[in-house]
């Protein structure tokens, strides 16, 4: 059995942050590729409760990825039945592959939420996107986890 690979690009808003969903506290915010991707970046963590997690992946990311693994799996397992229908053929037994499955639609991923203010955390000097009432409060650094209470 091969390994399968599959790509989902995740767009940017117009300021070319990327939204995530803490799975813990179920709010969102947005954050940079580049700081998601930079090595020095050992855990995101998220603005409203701290915690860090595995991952912050939406749910139209993990609707599309499902979409995507079932559309591939429905396919091969097409594939395989239309070879033993070939295999069966003038033995004596008959089998039937049917009709192709028709294929769920991929519903692309679009970038929402736009009810967020670019905050820029002092300790690590890179900016988030997160919610107006946590600027205004306190909010968790995504980079460090640091405890960071708003603007003065």
């Amino acid at each position: 059995m091969t390994d399968t690979n599959f790509e989902i690009k995740i767009p940017t808003d117009n300021d070319g942050y990327i939204l995530f969903k803490c799975p813990k506290c179920t709010n969102y915010f947005k954050v940079k590729p580049s700081d998601v991707e930079d090595d020095g970046i050992l855990q995101i963590f998220c603005p409203t409760c701290g915690l860090s997690s595995e991952n912050y992946l939406t749910d139209d990311i993990i609707e599309l990825a499902l979409s995507k693994v079932g559309n591939y799996a429905n396919n091969l397992m097409f594939q395989e039945m239309k070879k033993w229908e070939q295999e069966f053929s003038g033995s004596g037994l008959s089998f039937k592959a049917g009709k192709k499955p028709t294929e769920e639609y991929e519903v692309p991923i679009r970038s929402t939420i736009e009810a967020m203010n670019v905050h820029l955390y002092q300790c690590c000097a890179r900016t988030a996107k997160i919610k107006p009432l946590l600027e205004m409060t306190s909010s968790y650094c995504p980079f460090c986890g640091v405890k960071d209470f708003g603007t003065e």
